[in-house]
């Protein structure tokens, strides 16, 4: 509720306390123990906020914040409260919501880039440790030299997968990068897969500037973030968070002290933002508060004790809200004492005492002055929302988000192109679709033809029976070997990850398109593929050896595969032999 274009917060012996919104962008704290009224000072104070036209954006960690897009009720408790407050202008009136949902069910969806994120808060997110947290600033700055996107979860494991084949490559500029630790990042990006990250990180990526929206009567828009499941993913949510203030710090220009600030965020659970909080997020935290307010951007913490801020983040509140706390314990009492000492004296009450005697509904009230000197700390009582105090139905809710300007914007996602389908082969020139292993094909090739049948031929090999103990000849089709044409340009078109290990009976792949005699194959147990039988010395010509290439990253990976699925295979093989001849001379 406005009061000569303040916020009118509650009312106390000596009248109405007032919010300035020119001193909104010196920030704030809302605190109490649980049921003491916090989320009802949160209502009023965004209710203000959105009738002076600014715009604003909260966590709804209970889900009872939806009820500011409802008009209020007049029940018995609403009109003794303004008895109480001395409010004689009061009306039912809703705000303009916008709903928001990081998994898409109960809001617009949510998205960011892992770009967008970058490691810091990534690594936040992934709960990882100072060494995982070092090599993942590596990655990202690999993956910016070398022009691969990061957009979602699947570009950050191909990412590490490359460097994690490539690490002796980055060796001597960037130093050590174990496979070790790319594999605890790997399982720890799996965890947050399992926790919903994969639905976070795509795009179409948010754009805050839908924040910035006013209805027709010039009431700035609430937006909601719908926080009841993210909030049981305490990392996820705090880096969420932390994510969207930096994105307003970033987009929004200087702008000075003005009359109306550009923004107002709330930040609800803040004691989640600083829990195992490492020094340099914490850094960035601090330099963020300090900066944001020459953006013209209000920060809001609500938590239940003050102590769980830490302090030299505290010293930058200006506006206070302290509803009771609890103090059962001597440490719990020092709490109390140093919260006290922190308000300006009002000779007409101990604050230390009024903190724990606060019925629910009222509090301790501090804001700026016109000077900008901090008021008496006042005892007052809270006034009523004009808006509904609760949730709403699952059908209201449906129908504000069908209705919303933005509908369409966010709905679908899309997967262009980005490190994954780069790293994978994936060239928009070819247009193919496909990933992975990579081979030569005519370049020109137009985007979008389809690639013609490959030809094949009937060719005729001899295959080692174990039944009868000979060879026999059997007629296969082998597809037609490519061959380029000379000084020709090729470009790489990537093929299935896992192509098929060769049967007993079938050629190996690549095959000469035709020989006079036809070829003995034999099982090779080392590479596990049917290869062409030595021929004696004398017999045939050899023929000339071809230049060794050197094999792809995607080939060494394929052959280390296979190397270790052998090795183990011929282990088992071996012990089982080596136990039969043992146990026929009775040897266990």
């Amino acid at each position: 509720m406005l009061l000569n274009n303040k916020i009118w917060v509650g009312t106390s012996a000596q009248g109405a306390v007032c919010l300035l919104p020119k001193m909104a962008n010196r920030h704030g704290m809302i605190s109490g123990a649980t049921g003491t009224g916090k989320t009802v000072t949160l209502q009023v104070l965004a209710e203000g906020f959105s009738q002076l036209g600014v715009p604003v954006f909260m966590a709804d960690v209970k889900g009872d914040l939806a009820g500011l897009s409802k008009p209020g009720e007049r029940t018995e408790r609403i009109v003794y409260r303004l008895d109480q407050t001395g409010v004689t202008n009061y009306t039912n009136r809703p705000c303009p919501v916008t709903f928001w949902d990081v998994f898409g069910k109960s809001g617009h969806p949510v998205r960011a880039t892992v770009s967008e994120m970058g490691p810091l808060l990534l690594a936040r997110m992934l709960q990882i440790n100072e060494t995982q947290a070092g090599v993942l600033h590596l990655v990202f700055r690999i993956a910016d030299e070398e022009g691969l996107l990061l957009i979602d979860l699947k570009d950050l494991r191909a990412m590490l997968a490359y460097v994690g084949e490539r690490s002796a490559d980055y060796t001597l500029q960037y130093g050590n990068i174990s496979k070790t630790t790319i594999g605890a990042i790997q399982r720890a990006i799996a965890v947050l897969e399992d926790q919903g990250g994969n639905q976070f990180f795509g795009e179409p990526a948010l754009n805050i500037t839908d924040w910035f929206v006013r209805d027709g009567e010039g009431s700035g828009m609430i937006n909601i973030l719908s926080a009841d499941k993210l909030f049981l993913r305490p990392a996820l949510y705090s880096a969420f968070m932390l994510w969207m203030l930096g994105e307003l710090y970033e987009l929004l220009p200087e702008r000075g002290d003005e009359d109306l600030p550009q923004m107002v965020f709330f930040f609800d659970e803040a004691h989640l933002l600083f829990e195992d909080c490492p020094k340099e997020l914490l850094d960035k935290i601090q330099l963020t508060i300090r900066l944001i307010r020459s953006k013209g951007v209000g920060v809001f913490f609500i938590t239940q004790n003050p102590a769980d801020v830490p302090s030299n983040i505290l010293s930058q509140l200006s506006a206070r809200v302290q509803h009771a706390l609890r103090a059962f314990t001597p440490a719990e009492q020092k709490v109390i004492a140093s919260v006290a000492q922190t308000f300006r004296v009002n000779p007409a009450f101990d604050t230390q005492e009024a903190i724990t005697n606060l019925a629910t509904g009222e509090a301790l009230l501090s804001f700026l002055q016109e000077d900008g000197s901090p008021s008496v700390v006042q005892r007052a009582m809270i006034l009523p929302p004009q808006s509904f105090i609760g949730a709403i139905s699952d059908t209201l809710r449906s129908e504000l988000i069908q209705t919303s300007d933005i509908k369409c914007k966010y709905e679908t996602a899309y997967d262009g192109e980005s490190a994954y389908e780069l790293l994978s082969g994936r060239f928009a020139a070819a247009g193919v679709k496909q990933t992975s292993v990579l081979q030569q094909i005519p370049a020109g090739q137009a985007q979008g033809e389809e690639t013609p049948a490959q030809p094949v031929q009937v060719m005729t090999f001899k295959v080692y029976d174990p039944a009868t103990g000979g060879y026999v000849e059997r007629e296969m089709q082998q597809p037609v070997t490519y061959a380029p044409p000379a000084q020709s340009q090729t470009v790489y078109a990537p093929q299935p990850q896992y192509p098929a290990q060769p049967q007993p009976g079938q050629p190996a792949p690549q095959q000469p398109a035709w020989q006079e005699t036809p070829p003995v194959l034999v099982y090779n147990p080392k590479t596990g593929q049917y290869e062409p039988q030595a021929q004696p010395a004398g017999k045939e010509a050899k023929p000339a050896k071809e230049p060794r290439q050197q094999p792809s990253t995607v080939e060494r990976m394929l052959q280390s595969f296979t190397r270790s699925t052998a090795s183990g295979a011929g282990y088992t093989v071996g012990r089982s032999i080596t136990r039969n001849i043992l146990g026929v001379f009775g040897i266990k």
